[in-house]
């Protein structure tokens, strides 16, 4: 689903771009650690701002961003075009994304899947493209936050299907997307998360062995 003019506005402005930089980057580069010679993908990745974050502040060797809206992609191609070959971005659905199986070591969702109605599928196109122990960076808002009147109001998000970070976290591990509770973090009172998820052998658990998350502790990349 595209944004509609109003998200357009708040999410592609100085304000919002600060607090990506110096919060939301540093609180998951603390997660991941550098990506010194990796690969990356950003679904969702708009006006590119998103991607010059993965080179600079992650650390990243190149990165591809995929959107849904032509507009946003031509608006990247600006953004990106002094990184040269080490970024791209074209025109891509998060629920086919255009990419052979295992071709990343890092996939970032910057606030995307909770406007994808079929948002698991999202995740296991996530899951596909991911290489062994690739990691899964993502923030989310939750079904907590898109019922508020004040959201229904301004945005416009797919009405069913809506989840909450259990929900988010379970599909994840259906997948063979690994968490560690120690890699999530509740943002605003449950109305937004994020974390680091790891991936694991293919594997498709049941909702009832899924909904008994992964935790503990673990490695997310052997460095």
């Amino acid at each position: 689903m595209k944004l509609n003019a109003i998200e357009k506005i708040l999410l592609h402005n100085p304000v919002r771009r600060v607090a990506q930089q110096r919060y939301e980057a540093p609180m998951l580069l603390g997660m991941t650690g550098p990506l010194d010679g990796e690969h990356a993908l950003e679904i969702g990745c708009g006006s590119g701002f998103g991607m010059r974050i993965i080179l600079e502040t992650f650390g990243a060797a190149s990165v591809r961003g995929i959107d849904i809206d032509p507009r946003m992609v031509a608006r990247a191609q600006k953004r990106i075009s002094r990184y040269g070959e080490r970024a791209q971005v074209s025109v891509g659905d998060v629920t086919a994304i255009p990419a052979e199986d295992q071709s990343f070591d890092v996939v970032f969702d910057f606030s995307v899947l909770h406007h994808v109605e079929s948002w698991e599928a999202g995740v296991r196109e996530v899951a596909r493209v991911l290489k062994p122990n690739g990691l899964f960076v993502f923030r989310e808002a939750t079904k907590q936050a898109l019922d508020r009147w004040s959201y229904r109001l301004l945005f416009k998000h797919p009405e069913e299907n809506r989840f909450t970070l259990d929900d988010f976290v379970a599909a994840l591990v259906r997948h063979g997307i690994a968490v560690d509770d120690a890699n999530l973090k509740d943002l605003w009172s449950g109305d937004f998360f994020a974390g680091v998820g790891k991936r694991t052998k293919r594997i498709r658990l049941s909702d009832d062995e899924a909904a008994a998350k992964i935790t503990g502790t673990f490695t997310l990349r052997p460095r």
